[in-house]
């Protein structure tokens, strides 16, 4: 029987997005930059290219390497590209849903790459449909690209600021005609994008390692709330919208974003390395060996360790050629679906007292079959350390969350969830203790997985930016 991998009981990563503008390679560059950032969405990629007047588009289902050949980049001709990695946070997994969107309408053509999630998509899609307006998908993100063909304004970057003051929630997005790229973060800035420079070229990102990869100079992160306009006469930078408080999404620091990226001023390996350092003040263990689920607790375990003195021993290893499916065997085997990605080393586990750490629980089901699979490997003890708090909230801003009826943590007790996942102990970063290594206010970062606290009402009736003088003041030169 072939089945899809069992990965639910993990949060998933959103979108990865990738602009390059003036570049005789600009197609390739963001083939590449879909590579770095191939752990943002796995489902779908695609490219698309300007080139004197006309646009083209690659996308397919899979892995960028699965999609994209010597012979498809070759179609995508031009010194102007636009890229995405898709993991669906709305809309089905379907190849009509990959991105970028391409479209056709009476000023020309617009392609769309969007990461993020929009709460008031639904109702704004209705009243398109009202109107005449076709959809050719079922993800939010076509709902930009409607206002932007139903707007009246006379400049490209105009009618995308008008189109993203009737949205709400978060985008960090880039959009592309024949002759220009806007880029643009939400006032709350919950999702990260960054600004390169490679020969001239502007690269906009969702992450710095898309830099590093294709040398180029990290020039600086957009700022929340930032409209950036590239084209021939080169950059400026606008900020039509209300200042907002702002909320940049901590899950980015804990598991989503690369390690070796740079963003929300801080640089992602040392922030996981402090929440180790953390939990481990926190919630000390008498143990033998400290042991990281890879990979999402590999360097706040290698924190754990340093700040604890028990040693850090790779216990648990990692299969990281598992594709979107497999063929399960007929016979049964215990904890199948989690033995195809991890295996324990038993010569390392074997009569020691161990510790698991983790980044995050959701519904607690693969914490269960590691923690039986160390006790099979021979641990004398397994305590769990997770280095962030409690989920007890969905994330309706562009993270793919359970039900809060599904996450284990919202419905059940720290000791219920310790027997449930059958270990000696169980601990997770407390919310103030992670927050206070955090560069910033508390305030100024989302954690509304953690305490409820919405920036943005779900039903798309909280605070509205509205548009300031889009080329007065709020205007400047880059």
């Amino acid at each position: 029987m072939e089945t899809e991998w069992p990965d639910n009981d993990k949060f998933h990563e959103e979108c990865g997005v990738v602009a390059v503008y003036g570049h005789k390679e600009a197609a390739n560059l963001a083939y590449l930059g879909l590579y770095a950032l191939q752990h943002r969405g796995q489902e779908s990629a695609g490219i698309t290219s300007a080139d004197h007047g006309q646009m083209y588009r690659e996308v397919g289902m899979g892995l960028v390497a699965d999609i994209f050949s010597t012979k498809r980049i070759k179609r995508l001709p031009g010194s102007m590209a636009l890229a995405h990695n898709r993991y669906s946070t709305a809309g089905e997994s379907k190849i009509m849903n990959a991105q970028p969107c391409l479209i056709n309408y009476a000023k020309g053509s617009l392609a769309l790459a969007h990461n993020g999630n929009l709460v008031n998509a639904n109702t704004i899609r209705e009243a398109l449909v009202e109107e005449g307006a076709i959809f050719q998908s079922t993800n939010d993100s076509e709902v930009i690209v409607h206002l932007i063909a139903h707007s009246h304004c006379e400049t490209f970057v105009e009618r995308v600021v008008e189109a993203l003051l009737a949205v709400n929630g978060a985008y960090s997005l880039a959009l592309m005609t024949d002759t220009e790229i806007v880029a643009a973060r939400d006032p709350f800035g919950f999702r990260p994008l960054c600004l390169g420079k490679l020969d001239g070229a502007y690269i906009v990102a969702s992450e710095s390692c898309v830099m590093d990869l294709v040398e180029a100079e990290f020039i600086r992160e957009i700022e929340p709330g930032e409209v950036l306009l590239i084209n021939k006469d080169g950059l400026k930078s606008f900020f039509p919208f209300r200042k907002m408080e702002v909320k940049r999404c901590i899950f980015e620091h804990i598991y989503f974003a690369r390690p070796d990226s740079f963003l929300f001023g801080e640089h992602v390996y040392s922030v996981r390395k402090r929440m180790g350092v953390a939990l481990a003040r926190q919630a000390p263990v008498d143990a033998d060996i400290v042991v990281p689920v890879p990979d999402s607790g590999n360097i706040s375990g290698l924190g754990y360790s340093e700040e604890s003195g028990i040693p850090y021993e790779m216990g648990l290893i990692r299969n990281h050629y598992v594709g979107r499916t497999f063929i399960e065997p007929k016979s049964q085997i215990r904890h199948f679906g989690v033995k195809v990605k991890l295996n324990a080393v038993k010569e390392i586990i074997a009569g020691k007292r161990v510790i698991i750490i983790d980044d995050s629980i959701v519904r607690g089901t693969t914490s269960r079959k590691i923690v039986k699979m160390l006790r099979e490997a021979g641990a004398k003890e397994v305590h769990v350390r997770i280095s962030s708090p409690p989920t007890l909230f969905p994330c309706f801003y562009g993270i793919d969350t359970p039900d809060r009826e599904q996450l284990i943590a919202s419905k059940h007790t720290l000791e219920e969830t310790r027997r449930y996942v059958t270990a000696d102990t169980l601990e997770y970063l407390d919310i103030d203790n992670m927050m206070s290594i955090m560069n910033g206010e508390k305030s100024t970062y989302c954690a509304a997985c953690f305490d409820g606290n919405y920036a943005v009402p779900v039903d798309g009736k909280g605070p509205q930016p509205i548009q300031l003088n889009l080329f007065g003041s709020e205007t400047k030169e880059v």
